[in-house]
């Protein structure tokens, strides 16, 4: 028996934002979109057409107010070809929320406030 990643999900306040965000941020472009019964929801799969994982993320109608992480410590990780490029790109987005020198990585954070770890090729 084998199992493969296809996608990880995230729930997001505003999907319109967050859609520009991933795109920007990461060069993510939307795959399918899928809406819910009525309205009441609407899934919509990023990808990266490279790796054949999905990000799915998920807005619900009745939603008024945003996601509240507590204490999540759930992140995504990319790693890109440009690490400097990357860097500069986010820094000017104003999204870098944890740097380590040390590790040579950094972490940025989506308008919902997940964190998404940023690693140079090896």
């Amino acid at each position: 028996m084998k199992f493969r990643f296809i996608h990880n999900n995230l729930n997001v306040f505003d999907l319109e934002k967050s859609l520009v965000f991933y795109k920007k941020a990461l060069g993510l472009t939307e795959y399918k979109r899928k809406e819910g019964g009525g309205g009441d929801f609407t899934l919509v799969f990023l990808e990266d057409g490279i790796s054949g994982h999905q990000l799915e993320l998920t807005w619900l109608k009745d939603r008024t107010k945003p996601y509240n992480l507590g204490d999540n410590e759930i992140h995504l990780a990319f790693r890109v070809d440009d690490f400097q490029k990357a860097y500069a790109l986010h820094k000017e987005m104003g999204v870098v929320c944890y740097e380590n020198k040390d590790m040579g990585l950094y972490f940025i954070s989506d308008p919902d406030g997940y964190w998404i770890e940023i690693l140079p090729e090896r």
